[in-house]
């Protein structure tokens, strides 16, 4: 790669903090980073991107498997063989005038038998940084990997300097991004952008695309999920991973803190999951990050504290509004924005432009053992046991607050059902409506159709009495323009719910589409009764709908689509066009 990429000097990363110290220094000196406010937010720091990369890049995303088929039709495909050439043209001299960072990086707690080990190369310091609070990073992964396997990555802004030449504050190339994956030979290469899961290739290209890739051949799953711990009053607690397309309230729901006395949530992990069969037959999961890459805006003391009180310090931003008196700032933190604020695009702001103070899509990074209610049990090598597996999207209306699923295989067809709301996550429209089966659409490293058999063929692995109970859940119900359920700390009681059913000690009503609860702990909340019968009301005509555009969707998959999940959709419409079905 020094040879091809052509890099002033080779530099390889220890993951000491006086390494992050000095690569800081060297982005403040030349503008890239702003330190803030040391006796209100200590050793963080803000800076911006290019206005053209700020998302992940879909379009310009591709799983180069040998098979096309293998791909999907979900996934943007191109022969590896021509990629591979494509891409040694395009990574030649691509690092001139820059330095060649080694990254060794852990996906998981170091001593774990699930962890995995990836090495990225990058010319970028903002992406050494990055991995410094997303990953367990450097000589201490050296040492674990001595001569095994890892997943190699390497990551150009792709933007060389020539002799002379003044470098941007944020180098990169939108006109030239691609995101490439080869599944089979366990790689990953990244060029042009400089932001997110584009770049941080530990993220969603190893952790979600790779990483799916090696559970399917070695029966496990890569997953899009937070996980949390919760113990009721009484001092029992039980785990739960849950599936949401980004921005949907992951993090949010991972840090939350819950409005019923006595219930404690902890934090186990706010995006990914990696699940497996432990020796007594449950389902277990790590989370193989050791950072929150999380999305700014609504993130506030009323809609997450535990977040806000996570990045007081060693924390960094992107993308969001620099006060005067530096420290950060963005929509929903609190009403009213503070005056002489520095916008994301790096001007003065101007509340009435109609242009936000920070990016919609603008992002807090910082180690999650900082968060004050950080699970201790994260770092248990051998991952802590699933109760429960949720799926959920943002849809305004049809899909109930909860609702439970019959079976291990109808919890398999909600999740491959999921349609939500798109967010600035991913570039393109916000707010349309699409299909995104398991929140894996952009992270699936496989045919999706295949996926799909993978989740069935590990219930009929596991021992039923075992496996996690499954449900959909959907925090943001609409009437009239207005959410019917509060969210947030209240989700909690949805919890308390679900925490109750995999105990069987709570009651629920039978339903086409699964079953809801009966009652749910509504103290001190005031809800009105309309509004509470909507949240949990199944609309036969509109749920027909539902099953007539899923039937379309799972054409898309033709012969890899699981005969199970064809017969689930069948029995859901026979329930639908039952009068008497319940």
């Amino acid at each position: 790669m020094r040879a091809l990429c052509s890099p002033v000097s080779v530099y390889t990363c220890d993951g000491s903090r006086e390494e992050f110290d000095r690569i800081a220094q060297e982005m403040v000196l030349k503008g890239t980073l702003v330190p803030l406010n040391e006796k209100k937010r200590p050793h963080s720091f803000w800076c911006r991107s290019h206005p053209d990369d700020v998302a992940r890049v879909e379009e310009n995303t591709f799983i180069c498997s040998r098979n096309k088929e293998h791909a999907g039709p979900t996934n943007n495909w191109k022969d590896p063989l021509e990629m591979r050439e494509f891409l040694q043209e395009l990574y030649r001299g691509c690092m001139q005038g820059r330095t060649m960072y080694v990254v060794p990086y852990c996906m998981g707690p170091i001593a774990s038998p699930y962890a995995r080990i990836g090495v990225e190369i990058t010319d970028s310091p903002y992406v050494v940084l990055s991995m410094y609070l997303m990953t367990r990073m450097g000589k201490e992964v050296l040492a674990r990997l001595g001569d095994g396997e890892f997943v190699p990555g390497v990551h150009s802004v792709g933007r060389p300097l020539k002799p002379q030449e003044k470098d941007e504050l944020w180098p990169c190339n939108p006109a030239n991004r691609w995101i490439v994956h080869f599944p089979e030979d366990r790689e990953i290469w990244s060029y042009g952008s400089g932001y997110g899961g584009n770049a941080l290739l530990g993220k969603k290209c190893f952790a979600l695309r790779i990483a799916s890739v090696l559970g399917r051949d070695e029966g496990w799953l890569a997953e899009h999920m937070l996980i949390l711990g919760i113990t009721n009053p009484e001092g029992e607690k039980k785990y739960i991973a849950a599936a949401f397309p980004s921005a949907c309230g992951k993090t949010n729901l991972a840090l939350m803190q819950s409005a019923l006395p006595g219930w404690k949530i902890e934090a186990g992990g706010d995006d990914i999951a990696w699940i497996h069969f432990g020796p007594d037959g449950r389902l277990y999961a790590i989370n193989p990050e050791a950072g929150y890459f999380g999305v700014a805006p609504g993130t506030s003391m009323k809609t997450n504290p535990n977040a806000m009180k996570t990045f007081e310090h060693d924390a960094l931003f992107t993308n969001v509004a620099l006060t005067e008196d530096k420290d950060v700032w963005w929509e929903g933190m609190d009403k009213t924005p503070p005056s002489n604020l520095i916008s994301w695009r790096g001007v003065p702001y101007d509340p009435t432009a109609g242009l936000p103070a920070a990016h919609p899509n603008s992002r807090f990074t910082v180690r999650s053992s900082q968060c004050p209610a950080y699970d201790k049990e994260a770092e248990n090598p051998y991952g802590v046991p699933l109760s429960a597996i949720l799926f959920g999207g943002r849809r305004s209306g049809t899909v109930p607050l909860v609702t439970e699923a019959f079976s291990w295989a109808h919890g398999v067809f909600m999740g491959a059902s999921i349609s939500s709301e798109t967010t600035a996550a991913a570039k393109g429209e916000v707010g349309r409506v699409r299909h995104d089966p398991f929140a894996m659409l952009p992270f699936c490293g496989y045919n999706m159709g295949d996926y799909f058999a993978h989740w069935l063929s590990m219930g009929k692995r596991g021992d039923k009495l075992k496996l996690p109970r499954m449900y959909m859940v959907n925090w943001f119900r609409k009437s009239d323009g207005q959410y019917l359920w509060p969210g947030f700390g209240d989700n909690g009681r949805v919890l308390k719910w679900i925490f109750e059913r995999t105990s069987d000690k709570a009651s629920a009503k039978k339903t086409e589409i699964g079953y809801v609860p009966e009652t749910l702990d509504l103290s001190g909340l005031h809800l009105q009764q309309s509004h509470l019968d909507e949240l949990f009301s199944v609309n036969r005509e509109e749920w027909l709908k539902e099953a007539k555009e899923l039937e379309s969707y799972f054409q898309l998959f033709g012969e890899h689509m699981p005969d199970a999940l064809l017969q689930e959709l069948r029995d859901l419409e026979k329930r639908l066009l039952a009068t008497d079905s319940l």
